[in-house]
C-alpha cells in the first residue's frame, strides 16, 4: 500500500487532479488506493490528535465494497451545516460533524453519509433529509478511524475467507457460518470495548450466511445446499417434497426436479407459500382454472404453458419456475409481468432460508436489529443474498421482489 501527501493525496503513480476546494492530489495504482491529508488541510475541523495522525498517516481506502470516502477526495473536510441549505435548521451536535464517505448500497451507490467527529474521533452515519434537516440524527459506526478500517478489513476478509479468516477456506455449513460469526463478532467486540454499533452487528450476524453453502461438484445448480438444512431451519414437518406426479411434462430441467423432489422448498417462507393441494400447474392453467376472470390468455406471457407455477407471493405475484432453463420468476399479476427473482430453486431455498434465519435471530435479540438501523439492516440483507444470487443487483435488472421486500420496513418484512 503506498500514498503520497499533498494535500488530500492518494497512491500516486498515474494521474493527478486538483479538488477546488483544498489542494488535492490523486491517482490510480495498482495498490489499495488510500487517502491522506496534510496537517494544514485539517485546520481547523479536526483537533482530535490520534485522528490527524492516522489522517496523515496511514489515511483511508478510497472505496470498498461497504463504504466509500470519494467525498473526502472530491470535496476536502466539511462540515454537515456546509452541506445543507439550511444549518441552522439542524441539530446542535449535527452541525459541526464533518461528512468524509457514505455507505453503499449493494449497487454500489452511496446512501448514508459517513461523519467523523473532529473533537473526538468518533465515526458515525446520518441520512440527509435536505427538506426536513431538523429530523436527522446520527448513529454510531465506530469510535475511530483506525477501528473503522480494521472492521472493514477484518469482514472483508471473512466474506474472501482470507487473512484470518483463511483456515475457513473451503468450509460450508451451518457450523462454520456460526464459527465465523462468532469471531468476526469476537473482534468487533475488541475493538469497541462495549456496545458493537448497528451496522458491524449485522455485518457478523448476517453476511456469514452466504457462506452456509458451496458450488455443487456438478455445476448443474449454484449453490449444494447442507442435507437438512431447511428441515433444521423450518421443521421437517414443514419442508415440501415433490414427486413426479406433481410435476407437469413441461417442467424439463431435471434439476430443478432433482431438488424439489430430493431437497424440497418450505410450504410457507413468510413472504411465500407454496401450493401443495393440486399438481403443479402451469401459468396458463392456473389462471384458465382458478382465476378465469382476471386475466385472459392474451395477458399471459407468451410461453406461459411452459411456466410452473410453485406457488404466491404476497402482493398479488406468483412464484414461477421456467420449465425449460430452471429459471425462478416472479409474475406480477398487478403489472401482467415477469421480473427475474432467483438463478434457480436452490438460490431460492437460500433465501428463504436467509430470510427465516434474520427474522431468528431478531427475534432472540428482541429485535435489536430491526429497531436499530432498519435501513442498514435491509441493506446488509440485499448485499448477502447478492453475494450468493446477484440477480436482483444485476446491470439493467428490473423490479425485484426480494429488494422490495427486505425494504419495505412498515410491512415489518424482517
Amino acid at each position: 500500500m503506498s500514498t503520497t501527501d499533498t494535500g488530500i493525496g492518494t497512491s500516486s503513480s498515474t494521474s493527478t487532479s486538483t479538488c477546488p476546494s483544498t489542494s488535492t492530489s490523486t491517482s490510480t495504482s495498482t495498490s489499495t488506493e488510500t487517502i491522506t491529508l496534510h496537517e494544514d488541510a485539517l485546520d481547523p475541523y479536526v483537533t482530535h490528535a490520534p485522528t490527524r495522525r492516522w489522517l496523515t498517516g496511514p489515511g483511508l481506502p478510497v472505496e470498498s465494497g461497504l463504504l466509500t470516502f470519494e467525498a473526502l477526495r472530491e470535496d476536502g473536510l466539511r462540515t454537515v451545516a456546509d452541506s445543507t441549505g439550511d444549518p441552522a435548521a439542524l441539530p446542535p451536535e449535527l452541525r459541526g460533524q464533518l461528512v468524509i464517505g457514505a455507505l453503499r448500497d449493494p449497487a454500489g451507490l452511496e446512501t448514508e453519509s459517513v461523519l467523523l467527529d473532529g473533537a473526538t474521533g468518533e465515526v458515525s452515519t446520518t441520512f440527509f433529509l435536505h427538506d426536513r434537516p431538523g429530523l436527522m440524527d446520527r448513529v454510531p459506526l465506530a469510535p475511530s478511524l483506525q477501528t473503522l478500517t480494521d472492521f472493514v478489513t477484518a469482514t472483508e476478509e471473512m466474506s474472501a475467507r482470507s487473512g484470518q479468516f483463511a483456515f475457513y477456506e473451503g468450509r460450508y455449513g451451518p457450523k462454520a457460518v456460526t464459527a465465523m460469526s462468532r469471531q468476526l463478532l469476537a473482534l468487533f467486540e475488541e475493538g469497541v470495548d462495549g456496545e458493537v454499533p448497528p451496522f458491524w452487528k449485522m455485518a457478523a450476524l448476517i453476511r456469514p450466511m452466504a457462506l452456509v453453502a458451496g458450488p455443487p461438484a456438478d455445476s448443474a445448480l449454484t449453490l449444494d445446499l447442507p442435507a437438512r438444512l431447511l428441515d433444521q431451519e423450518f421443521g421437517h414437518s414443514r419442508v415440501v417434497r415433490f414427486e413426479d406426479v406433481d410435476f407437469p411434462a413441461v417442467l424439463a430441467h431435471e434439476p430443478t426436479r432433482h431438488f424439489l423432489r430430493e431437497t424440497g422448498l418450505p410450504e410457507d417462507g413468510f413472504l411465500f407459500q407454496l401450493d401443495t393441494d393440486v399438481p403443479l400447474p402451469t401459468l396458463a392453467e392456473y389462471y384458465e382454472d382458478e382465476r378465469p376472470d382476471v386475466l385472459t390468455s392474451d395477458q399471459l406471457p407468451s410461453n406461459a404453458a411452459h411456466l410452473i407455477r410453485l406457488g404466491h407471493l404476497i402482493e398479488d405475484n406468483s412464484l414461477i419456475v421456467d420449465g425449460e432453463t430452471g429459471a425462478i420468476l416472479d409474475w406480477s399479476e398487478p403489472d401482467t409481468t415477469l421480473y427475474a427473482l432467483n438463478t434457480d430453486v436452490s438460490t431460492l431455498a437460500f433465501t428463504l432460508w436467509l430470510l427465516h434465519r434474520e427474522r431468528t435471530i431478531d427475534e432472540s435479540l428482541a429485535h435489536e436489529l430491526t429497531e436499530e438501523a432498519y435501513d442498514q439492516l435491509a441493506t446488509t440483507m440485499t448485499q448477502t443474498l447478492a453475494t450468493v444470487d446477484p440477480t436482483g443487483t444485476a446491470p439493467g435488472s428490473e423490479w425485484h421482489y426480494w429488494t422490495e421486500m427486505f425494504q419495505d420496513e412498515a410491512g415489518g418484512v424482517l
